[in-house]
């Protein structure tokens, strides 16, 4: 009896392994897929590394100096030595500053009036314009708070000369003193490359195990498969198996390019990160077999698995829009998104060094997920061969 039972377990092992080493010759002779595989993660890394970024630096300014006094030539100059604008244009009346406004020749206009100058002098207020294109509310929002800095700065410095100035007098004020954890340079490039790691696995393992399955399909290699001795689960195994590894490689090249290129801290555990990657992995493989048992063609795949598993779940999970700032039904609708808490886990582990302890949560929620989802699509597969 425990011959025989051993018999079987060795025979099931035989021809899954047999079924993994075809899927990896299949893949090694598709050079598309193959580019896929390992290539294109190395793109995308580098493409959104630098894309996805809120940080501005040398936005285009048109400035229209009215008062032109050495207090105005002082204040302009803060402005283009602050790293974050360079003086494009000079024009002499605010309407011509504007001009380069609505023609997106600078992304922003900064006006000093006459008087400027003589106000300062007369410890009175003095008022400046800032003219912004507010088409694209984030890049505005940034800029008016650079903007608001550098004002802050040359206000908190008057002050100081005029306490100086004022024998025996003191001026209070409140000095700020940040204190900036777990992303001290406040880099977008250390909150967004993390998460572009945890696209680029969503994408390859999701889109590999549908199209690949789906095209056993199309050529008619999978109904061949269901004739011989091998049994659905081997034939599962054997399909998931090597896109699996292929999704734990990309883990590798693109923390690789993470690490070394765009320089993110990496201050957790890596092999905890790894051991969780693979709880994701079980639902991105689940959910692209479940949408090779929809589709027809790998352009219904791709379609597929595009605009009804990928794009919610991206613009849902908190890597475009903060889900702090959803609608409170539309922040419901995030629990039931895996990538919401492998974000979470991602970030926590690199960034800011978290443990089993702060991510046990997330881990929770990604076994449930992934059980459920690779036990449903499994179910369904398994019925569609039959």
């Amino acid at each position: 009896m425990v011959a025989t039972r051993f018999h079987a377990v060795r025979e099931s092992a035989r021809m899954i392994g047999e079924m993994i080493r075809k899927e990896f010759l299949q893949i090694r002779q598709d050079r598309r897929m193959l580019m896929v595989s390992l290539f294109a993660p190395v793109l995308q890394v580098l493409l959104l590394g630098y894309a996805a970024t809120t940080d501005l630096t040398n936005a285009s300014l048109v400035v229209c100096d009215q008062d032109r006094t050495p207090e105005s030539r002082t204040f302009i100059r803060r402005f283009t030595t602050s790293g974050y604008f360079v003086e494009r244009y000079r024009v002499d009346v605010p309407d011509e500053a504007n001009r380069y406004i609505e023609h997106a020749e600078a992304s922003m206009a900064l006006v000093v009036p006459k008087g400027f100058g003589s106000s300062l002098l007369r410890r009175e207020q003095a008022h400046v314009q800032v003219v912004l294109d507010g088409t694209d509310a984030n890049t505005s929002n940034v800029l008016l708070g650079y903007a608001s800095q550098v004002v802050a700065s040359a206000s908190q410095e008057i002050l100081l000369d005029a306490a100086s100035a004022m024998r025996g007098m003191r001026v209070g004020m409140v000095v700020p003193e940040p204190r900036i954890w777990f992303n001290p340079d406040l880099k977008s490039a250390n909150y967004m490359v993390p998460g572009v790691v945890v696209l680029v696995l969503m994408v390859i393992t999701l889109m590999l195990t549908s199209l690949g399955i789906v095209r056993e399909k199309e050529i008619g290699t999978l109904e061949q498969l269901m004739v011989t001795p091998i049994k659905p689960h081997e034939l599962i195994l054997g399909k998931l198996i090597p896109f699996a590894a292929i999704g734990f490689t990309d883990v590798v090249v693109v923390l690789a390019v993470a690490r070394f290129w765009f320089h993110v801290p990496m201050v957790g555990s890596i092999p905890l990160l790894f051991a969780l990657s693979g709880l994701f992995i079980l639902t991105t493989l689940g959910l692209g077999l479940f949408v090779s048992t929809i589709a027809k063609s790998q352009q219904q795949a791709m379609l597929i698995a595009m605009f009804f598993v990928m794009m919610p779940m991206m613009f849902l999970g908190g890597f475009v829009f903060p889900i702090a700032n959803m609608p409170p039904v539309i922040q419901a609708t995030t629990y039931v998104m895996p990538l919401r808490y492998f974000f979470e886990i991602v970030r926590g582990i690199l960034l800011k060094g978290a443990g089993p302890a702060e991510l046990w949560h997330q881990a929770l929620a990604l076994i449930v997920f992934g059980v459920v989802i690779l036990t449903l699509s499994v179910w369904r597969f398994r019925k569609t061969l039959g």
